[in-house]
């Protein structure tokens, strides 16, 4: 007797598909059994999972005449209706049949095929590396975008647009040498403006690769330079923005970066940096967006994001009427604009340091306990940045006396010290005036 088995090949399918694996064999001989096999772990594991007993079975009674020799072909199908990812990877159909000499015999013959389930990602996003970050008036820095591309099976393809058009990058396979160059660089102390910062200092941050700062350019004056000069004059609210000193010569070279990391279930997260030397001037308000190709997708995904710097923050004081002892509150409630990447918020009191003795805060939202009334009056600075630009909002706080609290030790009387003298003369004021009527 003879016996050959072939299984017929798949071509990928997507998760949720139905399949259907087709196991064919040509004999002359007499049915033994049918089984299928999953195989798993390289090869060391097959589980079964379909078995057909010849034995117990009347399905091939038409095999019974073993003895008249003709090629029978026959087929043994085994559907999966919905394919999972685990269902992914290798499939084998093992077909026994008894010898046509001894009978008791039972020739073995088997084919494979391999199952290759496809996934689309799931999801995509696009975020900055390394937010919140300040802002650099006097030094160019390195701005880098993340593309992370989720529950996908195989690996996505994965590329970058700016404005709509695909952008030409250097590929860059491994981390460079000194990746610590590429970390977006610490900006100068927060409350070093223009008019405090030294001319030699200045002049010290032209480094390769940093732009043109202009070091031997004096100071710019106007609402940076006022910072300081606190006065009566200033409203409620004061808004100021902040541009770089330094200019680009040339286009953006821009640095690309893929990777991917399998995942337990079977899929892969795929990451795609681009890297380039950010210019506020011309990347403010640029369109980025992250596309992904995937045989899977029949039509590609994509997240965009635009890089805009923060404009007009929305200061938000409570309670609105402050009074002695109270607890205030001062939060940023928002921009006027969308703001991408997140932005980093510095508080400073003007002129004297925080209520807590320190001389910065950190945060959305700077919290006052317990004012007393020597804050009556103070202007506060919330200073709010992202890598494309910074502005500051002044705001001052009102304190009223609290009618909760005494304001000192009285005399039997009721009466404050130093109060007597006063209200003495006033009684004898009008005492002469009634007597002058």
């Amino acid at each position: 007797a003879y016996l050959t088995v072939s299984i017929e090949p798949l071509p990928p399918v997507v998760v949720g598909d139905a399949v259907t694996l087709k196991c064919n064999f040509k004999t002359d001989g007499k049915m033994r059994e049918i089984v299928w096999y999953r195989v798993t772990d390289g090869g060391t594991i097959k589980q079964k999972i379909f078995t057909f007993d010849a034995m117990f079975s009347t399905n091939f009674s038409q095999m019974e005449n073993y003895r008249k020799r003709e090629d029978l072909v026959y087929q043994s199908t085994v559907r999966l209706p919905e394919v999972r990812i685990s269902d992914n990877g290798p499939y084998e159909c093992h077909v026994g049949i008894y010898d046509r000499a001894t009978r008791e015999k039972v020739v073995l013959a088997s084919g494979n095929v391999f199952l290759n389930v496809m996934a689309p990602p799931t999801s995509i996003s696009v975020l900055a590396a390394d937010t919140p970050a300040p802002f650099s008036r006097y030094q160019a820095q390195n701005f880098t975008l993340v593309c992370v591309v989720s529950g996908g099976k195989p690996a996505p393809l994965v590329y970058f647009k700016r404005d709509g058009e695909p952008i030409e990058a250097t590929p860059l396979p491994e981390p460079p040498v000194g990746a610590g160059s590429w970390a977006p660089r610490n900006l100068l102390h927060r409350d070093l403006d223009d008019t405090k910062l030294p001319k030699s200092l200045a002049a010290d941050s032209h480094q390769p690769g940093a732009g043109n700062p202009f070091p031997t350019a004096d100071p710019p004056r106007g609402l940076a330079a006022e910072r300081d000069s606190v006065t009566e004059s200033i409203p409620e609210t004061v808004v100021s923005r902040e541009f770089p000193r330094w200019v680009h010569m040339a286009e953006p070279i821009y640095y690309f970066r893929h990777t991917h990391a399998p995942v337990s279930d079977g899929t892969v997260e795929a990451r795609a940096t681009l890297t380039w030397t950010l210019n506020p001037q011309i990347d403010n308000e640029a369109l980025f967006s992250c596309e992904v190709k995937h045989p899977a997708l029949s039509m590609p995904m994509q997240s965009e994001v635009t890089l805009v710097a923060p404009k007009g923050p929305k200061i938000l004081m409570t309670p609105t009427r402050a009074h002695v002892g109270d607890t205030v509150r001062i939060l940023v409630q928002g921009f006027q604009n969308e703001v991408f990447p997140e932005p980093l918020f510095t508080w400073t009191r003007v002129g004297s340091r925080l209520l807590d003795g320190s001389a910065e805060h950190d945060g959305k939202e700077l919290v006052l306990e317990r004012v007393p009334a020597e804050l009556n009056g103070s202007m506060y600075r919330c200073t709010a940045q992202n890598p494309l630009g910074s502005t500051d909002t002044h705001t001052r706080l009102i304190v009223f006396e609290n009618p909760n609290i005494p304001r000192g030790p009285e005399d039997s009387n009721g009466s404050l010290p130093g109060h007597r003298g006063f209200r003495f003369v006033l009684a004898l004021t009008l005492t002469v005036i009634l007597e002058l009527t």
